[in-house]
């Protein structure tokens, strides 16, 4: 198995917390900020540099103002098609 960090759904991880704060039109420095952090630690997440625990994802989420169950829930989903279409193959 590869390290998650690599795999199509962390991928589509990272790339729903990128769109998630382009969203709110926040820069990586203003999230850093609310999140106490340096920039570097937003731009590390964000490239896959570093890994976010869960806990450290809540939190994020909530400084983004965004609900991170149903995010999950949908990277889940993508997670689970691309499972099964490796499956047929």
């Amino acid at each position: 198995m590869a390290k998650s960090v690599h795999t199509h759904t962390y991928k589509k991880f990272r790339e729903i917390l990128r769109l998630k704060r382009q969203e709110k039109g926040m820069s990586q420095t203003a999230l850093a900020k609310k999140l106490g952090e340096p920039q570097q630690y937003v731009s590390r997440y964000e490239t896959g540099e570093r890994r976010l625990d869960v806990v450290q994802y809540f939190e994020v989420a909530s400084k983004l103002g965004f609900d991170p169950v149903e995010s999950l829930r949908g990277l889940y989903e993508f997670h689970d098609k691309r499972r099964t279409k490796q499956k047929r193959l």
